[in-house]
């Protein structure tokens, strides 16, 4: 059905979740379950199923590796370095939110092993190119208000 002659990059979302911790703002991370950087701090997310639009999968990913759902994801960014990803050739769609709910809790499911809140000034190291796609949605969720 979808065949051609060339190769396609894949096409990934990512979600970029904050709320407001006791003391300063906080991103919603994963521990990545499995390779590659299995282990690894990163951001909830993954691949667009094919009958899916990049909107729905945001949300869905958001709500299968984190159980949070509810909240409005506003696109930052399109990432399409082309090493972001060492399995293949992958473009990624940034969205980000402010959850208003600050007692949220976060519950790991599908393919994280964790799912945590983290200050924003105090981020782990983070998997693929999640750490340039974290800062591109502090600064987008500065200039929008939300901290």
């Amino acid at each position: 059905m979808f065949t051609y002659p060339y190769p396609r990059p894949a096409v990934t979302v990512d979600a970029i979740v904050f709320r407001m911790g006791k003391t300063a703002p906080e991103v919603l991370l994963i521990r990545r379950g499995h390779p590659p950087f299995e282990g690894m701090w990163a951001a909830p997310g993954g691949f667009l199923d094919m009958e899916e639009t990049p909107e729905k999968a945001v949300v869905r990913e958001l709500e299968e590796e984190t159980g949070i759902n509810g909240v409005a994801l506003f696109q930052v960014h399109t990432y399409g370095a082309v090493n972001r990803d060492p399995r293949h050739r992958t473009i990624s769609i940034a969205y980000a939110g402010m959850l208003s709910d600050t007692g949220a809790q976060a519950k790991a499911g599908d393919d994280a092993a964790a799912a945590e809140w983290h200050p924003v000034g105090q981020l782990p190291p983070l998997a693929f190119d999640h750490d340039k796609i974290v800062e591109d949605a502090i600064a987008f969720a500065r200039e929008r208000g939300w901290f």
